[in-house]
């Protein structure tokens, strides 16, 4: 059986919850351990946030928001949010260990994307906030109007497990740059990142109070509490479209402003005149990338009938050339699943694309040669119709499908045929399809012959049950600010 290898790797650290600028145990000292998907050895223990610790990080943020950061100069604040990046990439290597070995992803991967990313997330915002003006109007020689810009407030952030430290610094940095304070709830399968930024944003001059974090689960835990408080002003959420549910539910009472990016069901729409080395080299990447684990994945693959054949023979030759297995190999394509849990649920698919009459062209299974560890082989699956589970849910795995179709009609209807509507990969050379498919799919973000190529100003969120509102430059401050109208009769 093959073993991981210890070199590049760290030791795990034990999670606490950050309140007030310092590190605390939960209120009732109760702890849960945080397993490594790659080994399922204990890398530390974490500490079980419940209501009473959120209540304490919440009245540190509401003390906070009144205190040095309310009349803090904007230089000066996006100085320390560009610090915040600076450090990260100082510690980019431990970072990125961290990473994989929580989440099971190749360490490489978070090395050429989560950390830099992370980092740049907070670069970007300390730029962008201090260019930000609002508006005011001239009403003939009645009045004058401006707006000013004023925080929200108290921020609840609840992470998902993914992408753990760029999803959470993608929130964290126009937060603390329109003026807000925070109380963030990492995902309890990936709690370890997470706990070195609380310290960062401290050590390059984040007032105590303004950033606070507590870890644990979420119904009847420390999710549900920070979703429900009465002194908490927003939320703002990454997961699955069930969890934005209840959230939006325990938040009801106290009509809190909601920014949520959920699930997704992508699809990537192959044309015949698109050239399919280039497709299938970042067909590969949004099929596989992360385990499969990433919302923006392309599960769902629609060829124009005439290159199908073409594109599957290139398709699977090169899913097959993927590497499965150690998180800290430098040859490793693909990493462990983040949980068993998740494996598990994963896994059941391979059985569902079989019963609903569907053909696994390669993978199917567990990776082989692991005695321990959630690894599965990246799956292609071919011959489900539109209906066939696989097709519709999201799996959040390495399992895509591939289905051709013949018309542009017909595809655009099976492209919107789905709850979902977050993104959407478009491969094809005829310049007046372009801007007819994009038009006609219902999605959020549309990209053309290329896949998870961003620019931060720009709008990022989804449409349907993939997301309420938008984020990204000017997008995100219209969520982590209130604009204030002030009339001045002349």
């Amino acid at each position: 059986m093959s073993s991981l290898s210890t070199e590049k790797k760290t030791t795990g650290i034990d999670c606490k919850n950050y309140i007030n600028g310092q590190y605390k145990d939960a209120v009732s000292s109760k702890i849960f351990e945080n397993i490594n998907p790659a080994t399922e050895e204990v890398l530390g223990t974490v500490a079980e946030g419940s209501k009473e610790d959120v209540d304490l990080a919440v009245k540190a943020a509401r003390r906070a928001l009144n205190g040095r950061w309310k009349t803090m100069p904007l230089a000066e604040r996006s100085k320390i949010i560009r610090r915040i990046g600076d450090i990260i990439l100082e510690r980019q290597e431990e970072l990125a260990n961290l990473e994989a070995l929580d989440t099971g992803k190749p360490v490489s991967l978070a090395n050429k994307i989560d950390i830099p990313r992370a980092a740049y997330n907070f670069h970007f915002f300390a730029d962008y906030m201090t260019t930000l003006g609002t508006e005011a109007y001239q009403q003939d020689d009645q009045a004058l109007h401006y707006a000013l810009r004023k925080p929200v407030g108290v921020i609840g952030m609840i992470n998902p497990w993914n992408l753990p430290l760029l999803l959470l610094t993608w929130k964290l940095a126009p937060c603390l740059a329109a003026g807000n304070t925070a109380v963030m709830k990492p995902a309890e399968w990936t709690p370890m990142t997470a706990t070195v930024l609380a310290e960062i944003c401290t050590e390059a001059g984040v007032p105590d109070g303004v950033v606070n974090l507590v870890h644990g689960f979420g119904p009847g835990s420390a999710g549900e509490a920070i979703s429900q408080h009465e002194d908490v002003d927003a939320i703002t959420f990454t997961g699955e479209t069930s969890t934005g549910t209840a959230i939006m539910k325990s938040a009801a009472d106290t009509l809190k402003k909601l920014s949520y990016e959920l699930g997704g069901k992508n699809p990537n729409i192959i044309f015949a005149d698109s050239n399919l080395d280039e497709v299938v080299e970042t067909t590969i990447k949004s099929s596989f990338i992360n385990q499969g684990e990433v919302c923006l994945c392309g599960s769902r693959i629609y060829v124009e009938r005439p290159a199908y054949d073409e594109f599957l023979e290139k398709f699977v030759a090169k899913t097959k050339e993927l590497k499965v297995g150690d998180p800290f190999a430098d040859d490793t394509n693909v990493g462990a699943m983040v949980s068993k849990a998740h494996y598990e649920k994963v896994l059941s698919y391979m059985a569902i694309a079989k019963e609903d009459g569907g053909t696994i062209l390669t993978g199917g299974k567990k990776a082989e040669g692991f005695a321990k560890g959630f690894f599965l082989e990246p799956t292609i699956v071919v011959g489900l119709d539109r209906q066939a589970r696989c097709v519709r849910e999201e799996i959040f795995g390495p399992i895509v499908t591939v289905i051709p179709f013949d018309l542009e009609d017909e595809v655009v209807a099976q492209v919107n045929d789905t709850h979902y509507g977050l993104s959407a990969s478009i491969w094809t050379n005829d310049l007046r399809r372009t801007h007819r498919v994009a038009d006609a799919i219902e999605a959020g973000i549309i990209w053309v012959n290329t896949w998870f190529l961003r620019d931060l100003r720009t709008p990022f969120g989804g449409m349907k049950q993939s997301g309420i509102g938008r984020e990204g430059g000017l997008h995100s401050f219209e969520f982590y600010s209130e604009l204030k109208n002030v009339t001045i009769k002349l």
